[in-house]
Order: structure tokens, then sequence, then C-alpha cells
């Protein structure tokens, strides 16, 4: 299981916030030289983020990837062939609203991967979708590449495209996000959810990151190395979690020596969604390297 519980904008055109990154210890990197990057910053942000990706040790904890312009820009075709290169591990799209706009995407990687000397398909692509349009293609699109390993919210974006207001309860945007999660499954790749922007408010990030994860999402996106402790707490399966999967996964255990297909964990039967949540927090847990204690069971 790659996890990616954490990812943190780092804005591509700040030579001071680049270097530092990987210390913060978040899952995933995005340097972005989308929407943190003004129009007249975005040739020089191209340039610092392409030398960063040759000459920056990111440390061994974070994937490194890097948010493009849409390729509907003057930017975005001119970010890929610059990124491309042995330290970038993935690639995020913004904007997307339709299976072209993924398989474009994927066909100029690997044009340059063949160029640079790369392993083909070694860089993975995630698809951001920020409007109406993208949310109802979601399904389609979380089909589009076999490189695409995960796909997001834009939540600013989605919120103004549909005339709503961002808002504590999520209101605006819950209907999407559960679409996302859906389309993501059903593809059987990962969802990741939208910044939460006040970078201030533990309380407010906790509560929603919390609600996201009871959902299903497998990580959500920051803008603050301050929210990646409360965001991977909140991911992390507790011990609690943990003892009862290691317990459930040695009732399997017992009945498959015995040649029995009844599954009982004390009163209660172990069916197949149990022991499927049992695996993944077992292997959420080894991914985060927690703590796994050995569990002797009676009978």
């Amino acid at each position: 299981m790659k996890l990616r519980r954490s990812r943190l904008y780092v804005p591509g055109n700040n030579p001071k916030m680049i270097p530092p990154a990987g210390l913060y210890c978040s899952d995933v990197i995005s340097l972005d030289l989308e929407d943190s990057v003004g129009p007249e910053f975005k040739v020089d942000a191209r340039m610092l983020v392409s030398e960063a990706l040759k000459v920056i040790d990111f440390g061994p904890c974070t994937e490194v990837t890097v948010r493009i312009n849409p390729l509907s820009t003057p930017w975005g075709k001119w970010d890929i062939e610059q990124v491309v290169c042995e330290k970038l591990s993935g690639i995020y799209i913004p904007k997307v609203e339709s299976v072209e706009d993924v398989i474009q995407v994927d066909e100029m990687v690997s044009r340059m991967e063949e160029r640079k000397g790369l392993e083909r398909g070694r860089i993975k692509l995630f698809a951001t979708m920020e409007t109406a349009k993208g949310i109802i293609n979601a399904p389609e699109i979380a089909r589009a590449s076999k490189r695409l390993e995960g796909i997001t919210i834009g939540g600013e974006d989605l919120t103004a495209d549909l005339g709503g207001e961002r808002s504590a309860d999520g209101l605006a945007i819950n209907t999407a996000r559960s679409l996302i999660l859906l389309a993501a499954r059903a593809a059987g790749i990962q969802a990741i959810d939208t910044v939460y922007s006040d970078f201030e408010d533990e309380e407010g990030l906790r509560r929603e990151t919390t609600m996201i994860k009871k959902m299903g999402f497998d990580g959500k996106a920051c803008i603050h190395p301050l929210q990646i402790e409360v965001i991977h707490e909140v991911f992390n399966p507790t011990q609690e979690e943990i003892r009862y999967a290691v317990r459930v996964t040695n009732a399997i255990e017992r009945a498959r020596k015995k040649g029995s297909g009844v599954i009982a964990l004390g009163k209660k039967m172990v069916d197949r969604p149990i022991a499927l949540k049992a695996e993944r927090i077992l292997a959420r847990a080894r991914a985060a390297e927690l703590s796994i204690p050995e569990i002797e069971e009676e009978g």
C-alpha cells in the first residue's frame, strides 16, 4: 500500500520553501506551478522546480510530484517537458474535465520518458476535478490511464463553479466528494480530498479530516506543514483498531487450519467485509510503520 495521507503544496516560485519541504515528512510533496504562481512568474517557477528536482534530496519518506498547469494554457506543455526527470514520482493534472485531458498528459509524459531514457510508465498521474463537468465525468476519468493512481477534488474552484459557499459542514461539495470516492473505488485507485484552507484552525481540520476518512478517502491535501501531523493522526489506525484487526486475522487463520468455513471471533461471526477491513487496517499500519502487537487467542 502506498500511503498518501498528506499531500503538501509548495509554491514553485518560492526558493526558500522548496529545499526544506521534505523535512516535514508529508507523504507527498506537490511542487506547484499552477494556482500559487501568478502568470508573470510561471516561466521562472518552472525553471526553479526543474532544477530543484535535479539537485534536492527531499528524503526517503516523501513522494515528490509536480502540479502542472492545464494543457489548455500556454504553460502546461512546457511544464511537462521540463519537469519530467528521474526524481519525479508523479504529476497532478488540474481542472480535469474529460478522459482526453488525462490521455494528452499521458502521451506527453510517455514521449518525455522515452526522450530522457526513463522507464516507461514510472511517472504516475493524478487527476483533479474542479468543475461540475469534471465531477460528472469522474467514472470515465478514473479509468483513463494505467498511470493514473488517484483522483482528487479541488474544493475552492468547484464551489465557485457550483455557485455555492465553502462551509464547515462541507455541504457545497459533499455530493462531489461521494462521486469522486465512488469513481476511485470502482477504478481501483485512490481518492484524495481537497485542502482545508484555514491552516490555523486545527479543530476544523481534524473534524473535516475525520469526516472524509469515515467516508473512505485515502488522504487529504494541505497548504501548510502544521496540518500534516493532524492529518496523519486521523488517518493512522488506532491501537484499538490494530488490535482488533490482528484478532480478526488470527480467527481467519485458526479457521483455515481447521478446514472450517465458519469464522468466529468470540460470539461474533467474521464475514468478508470485516476481513477486508482488517486487512486494510493492517496494511495501513505497516505502511505507516506503526506497532502491530502479537495477540495470543484462546481456542
